[in-house]
C-alpha cells in the first residue's frame, strides 16, 4: 500500500538525472570539494547499465504512454525498467495491473507493450 502513492522513476530517468549532476561535477572538478564519490560513480554505472532506453526523447515517450494507462508509479517503473515483451510476462512481473479492478484486459496490456516496443527499436 505505501507504493501506491509514492513516486518513482525508472532507471533511464535517474541515469538522465545522473549523467547531467556528473556532467556539473566534473566542470568543477578543479575543487576537491565537488569530486564525485564512489558510491554516485557505482549508482551511475548501475542505472546505465540497466536503462533500457538511452535517448532522453525516448525516455520521455516511455513515461508519456505508460502513463496513458492508469498505471500506478511503481506499476510504470517496473513495466518501463524490465520491458516485458508478452502479456503474460507483464501481468507475471506486476500481477496488479490486472487485479486491482482497471480496466486493464489483455488488448489494452498487448497495446501498451507494443507501443513501447516501437520507441525501443527507433531508439
Amino acid at each position: 500500500p505505501e507504493f501506491l502513492k509514492a513516486k518513482c522513476l525508472m532507471n533511464c530517468e535517474v541515469a538522465l538525472i545522473l549523467e547531467r549532476k556528473y556532467e556539473q561535477l566534473q566542470q568543477m572538478s578543479d575543487d576537491p570539494v565537488n569530486q564525485v564519490s564512489q558510491v554516485f560513480e557505482k549508482s551511475l554505472q548501475y542505472v546505465q547499465r540497466f536503462s533500457r532506453y538511452k535517448n532522453p526523447d525516448a525516455v520521455r515517450q516511455v513515461r508519456e504512454i505508460l502513463s496513458r494507462y492508469e498505471l500506478a508509479e511503481f506499476e510504470l517503473c517496473v513495466l518501463g525498467n524490465l520491458c516485458p515483451e508478452t502479456v503474460e510476462e507483464a501481468i507475471a512481473m506486476v500481477p496488479s495491473i490486472k487485479s486491482r479492478g482497471r480496466v486493464h484486459d489483455d488488448e489494452a496490456i498487448e497495446k501498451m507493450l507494443t507501443d513501447l516496443s516501437l520507441i525501443k527499436k527507433f531508439e
